[in-house]
């Protein structure tokens, strides 16, 4: 329509009726991106006062793949209650999780807790995301999303902040309730501004591929539970679980009628293989973030707010990446593609060297150190990933096109589950509990940042051949 050649301006999407109902979908992904800040945070505090050590990875683990769960039957949700009955249940799910999560007495109830959170906070993730194109017009589709992928960056700001301030307190649980006002004050926004009649009806019933989503449940809960064992012989038959059940969800998705990822996507043979196997991979090296605040409050001494704000310099060496690299010609975008990995790498192998040491003479040296390594992670992933991820939808199957982004989210969020839970097993085997302490901790940490190195690394051998094929073209 003639309309739709209009220009978008900001004003038209955050003024007015359009203003309230971006304001309902932008608070639904600061909601969700807020509390994952917050958990890292006070998680520290949490284990010291009601133990639970061991499960300390879990806590992230069954939180994304609930989020997989929930993000997966969004689309499902809208067709079956519509948008806003589908928001409203996902946030009581959320704020019953988090609710959970504050009057936990046992890492048991915090770890059901987590579970019901990521339930709650996938689904307002993929609804908010979905929304987009059934609240607002065409020509607004493109700043709306912006506007939601900004909120991830207005997270790393206030989730510390908030986190900090209460652990420090030593009221780690007052970081979870005052989630609680947000939920409903989101719920509120949902209710009085999104219509009830408002969702589009497909022709045809929408499918989830729960088979291949129970299977990646499957994979990441054998290696958590193997981690739980400090004897090597459960390890390895964990991880060769995980590894089992994650090539039966390749050749089941092969076969299903309704797939997670498209033509291609499994064979490391050809570019789109090789470039959802990056994704993986750059995801599994942010699993570092989990555990590096407890790392800086055990063994620097830092307090959880100073912890909490040393991973924000992670997130700003992802967004400064991204955004200083983003518009590049063919022959910086393939050097981009091959340095990016691997600065990740090393500076995940400096970080394994910097990060057990506690020097008191020289705090501020290694406070720089460990900063700027961090941001070298980041860094690296953020110029790697908006080239990478332009590439998989210009090389996706004709007709998949839909299927290859939506994948995109799977493969990271999976990717992040899995190496959340063999980051457990790696620092429960290391140390970490026993015999745990500062020595125990410091083993843990270089075990597992050398590991996790490892991630980067093999995206940077996978990602040469791609680029040597011609399969990146000029973003």
């Amino acid at each position: 329509m003639p309309g739709n050649k209009q220009l978008a301006s900001w004003s038209e999407l955050l003024w007015g009726r359009n203003g309230l109902r971006s304001l309902a979908l932008a608070g639904g992904v600061a909601l969700h991106a807020v509390n994952v800040y917050i958990v890292a945070t006070v998680l520290p505090s949490v284990v010291r006062d009601i133990g639970g050590l061991e499960y300390y990875a879990w806590n992230m683990t069954l939180f994304v793949v609930a989020s997989i769960l929930g993000s997966a039957i969004s689309p499902k949700a809208i067709d079956s209650l519509g948008l806003r009955h589908s928001f409203l249940l996902a946030i009581a799910v959320f704020a019953v999780g988090t609710a959970a999560c504050a009057a936990a007495p046992t890492m048991g109830w915090m770890l059901i807790g987590r579970t019901a959170q990521g339930l709650g906070g996938g689904l307002i993730l993929g609804l908010s995301y979905s929304s987009i194109r059934i609240l607002f017009e065409e020509r607004l589709w493109p700043k709306a999303m912006a506007l939601l992928s900004s909120m991830w960056g207005v997270a790393t700001l206030a989730g510390p902040a908030v986190g900090g301030v209460f652990a420090e307190a030593d009221a780690w649980r007052w970081a979870f309730w005052t989630v609680i006002p947000l939920s409903l004050g989101l719920a509120v926004l949902v209710a009085t501004q999104i219509s009830a009649h408002a969702t589009t009806r497909s022709a045809t019933p929408v499918r989830v591929p729960i088979g291949q989503i129970g299977l990646m449940i499957a994979a990441v809960l054998a290696i958590s539970v193997a981690s739980l064992s400090l004897e090597l012989v459960w390890n390895v038959i964990g991880i060769a679980a995980g590894v089992a059940i994650s090539v039966a969800i390749a050749m089941l998705d092969k076969r299903a009628g309704t797939r997670l990822l498209p033509t291609g996507g499994y064979s490391l043979n050809g570019n789109l293989g090789s470039l959802y196997a990056c994704v993986a991979l750059l995801s599994i090296a942010m699993t570092a973030e989990i555990f590096i605040p407890y790392f800086l409050q055990e063994i620097q001494g830092y307090t959880p707010l100073a912890a909490g704000y040393f991973m924000v310099l992670l997130s700003a060496g992802w967004s400064t990446g991204t955004i200083s690299t983003s518009s590049r010609g063919l022959a910086v975008s393939n050097w981009l593609l091959r340095i990016g990995p691997v600065l990740s790498a090393v500076s995940l192998l400096g970080l394994a060297i910097v990060q057990p040491m506690a020097s008191v003479d020289h705090a501020v040296v290694l406070g720089w150190a460990i900063g700027i390594l961090l941001f070298g992670v980041g860094a690296g992933i953020g110029i790697t990933w908006p080239h990478m991820l332009t590439q998989v939808f210009r090389i996706s199957p004709p007709g998949q096109e839909n299927m290859a982004s939506s994948a995109i989210i799977t493969v990271q969020l999976y990717a992040l589950a899995f190496g959340g839970a063999l980051g457990g097993m790696i620092t429960n085997a290391a140390g970490f509990t026993e015999p745990g302490g500062l020595v125990g901790t410091q083993q843990a940490s270089i075990a597992l940042l050398v590991m996790l190195a490892l991630a980067p690394a093999l995206a940077a051998w996978l990602i040469r051949p791609v680029v040597r094929s011609r399969g990146i073209v000029a973003a």
